[in-house]
C-alpha cells in the first residue's frame, strides 16, 4: 500500500479584474461552486415563487452559468453543486431555522407542500430540491446537500474538497448575501482561497446589501471578480494550449 500522492502540475490562470487586486488561481486545485440553483428557488412554480417572492433575481445567474460551466469543465476545472436538501422529518432543523422558512402560521415551511404541489419543499430527492433544467449537472460534477445557509455546516463538503486537493473556491449562485456569503465566510475560516464571481451571483435584497457583501469579501475574506473575465481567460488559455497540455 502506498500513500504517495501523485504531484499535480500547476495550471495557473490570471483573473485580471479581481479586486482588491488581480489574482492568479491554479486550475488544478480550484472548484467552481454553484449554490442553490434549484427549482424551489428559481422555477415559476417553486416554493419561493408560490410564496410571492418572485424568481427574477434567482434566475439572473442562469445565462452566465450556461456560458461559464462548459468552458470551465473543458479546461478541466471541478464543479460542485451545493444545494439545499433537507431531511423529510426536519429533525436536524432547529426551531429558528424552521421559523425563518415558514414565517407565518399559515405559511409553507421546509418539507411542506405548496398549493401547486410538486412535493415537499427542498427535501432531498424532491422536485424542488433538483437543479433547474436550464443548467446541466455533468457526470463528473460533485453534488452536496446542505441544510443551513452555510454549505460547510454539518455535512461532507469540506472532506470532499480536501480529498480532491481543492484549495481555491469560485462562488456563484444565489443568494449573494445569504447562502453564497455564508458559505464563502466559512470557506475562508477553513483556509480556502475564495473568489466571488459577482455577475454569476444574485439576490432580491436591496442593492446596498450586495454592495456591503462585496466590500466585506474584498476587505476580509477574499477577492471579487467577474465570470465574464474568467471566461475570457479560459478562452485565451484554451486557444494557446495544445491537447497534450490540456490532458497533462
Amino acid at each position: 500500500m502506498s500513500f504517495v500522492r501523485k504531484a499535480r502540475k500547476p495550471r495557473p490562470l490570471l483573473i485580471a479584474d479581481a479586486a482588491p487586486q488581480a489574482v492568479e488561481i491554479d486550475l488544478a486545485r480550484t472548484a467552481l461552486l454553484v449554490v442553490d440553483m434549484q427549482n424551489d428557488f428559481c422555477h415559476a412554480e417553486g416554493w419561493f415563487a408560490q410564496k410571492g417572492l418572485g424568481t427574477q433575481a434567482a434566475r439572473k445567474p442562469i445565462p452566465v452559468l450556461q456560458a461559464l460551466l462548459p468552458a470551465w469543465r473543458d479546461a478541466g476545472g471541478a464543479v460542485v453543486w451545493l444545494n439545499w436538501g433537507i431531511r423529510a422529518d426536519k429533525r436536524n432543523l432547529a426551531p429558528t431555522v424552521q421559523f425563518k422558512g415558514k414565517r407565518t402560521a399559515d405559511g409553507v415551511g421546509y418539507a411542506e407542500h405548496s398549493p401547486l404541489d410538486h412535493g415537499p419543499s427542498l427535501v432531498q430527492g424532491s422536485w424542488g430540491a433538483q437543479v433547474i433544467d436550464e443548467l446541466t449537472v455533468a457526470p463528473s460534477d460533485i453534488s452536496v446537500h446542505k441544510h443551513r445557509l452555510s454549505g460547510f455546516w454539518d455535512n461532507e463538503l469540506d472532506t470532499l474538497l480536501r480529498q480532491q486537493g481543492i484549495t481555491t473556491l469560485l462562488f456563484t449562485g444565489i443568494n449573494t448575501d445569504r447562502c453564497v456569503f455564508s458559505t464563502l465566510q466559512d470557506a475562508n475560516f477553513l483556509g480556502y482561497d475564495c473568489v466571488l464571481l459577482q455577475d454569476a451571483c444574485s439576490t432580491p435584497s436591496p442593492a446596498y446589501v450586495t454592495k456591503g457583501v462585496l466590500y466585506i469579501v474584498q476587505l476580509l475574506h477574499g477577492f471579487v471578480a467577474s465570470a465574464a473575465t474568467l471566461l475570457d481567460a479560459l478562452r485565451v488559455a484554451s486557444s494557446t494550449s495544445s491537447p497534450r497540455t490540456k490532458e497533462s
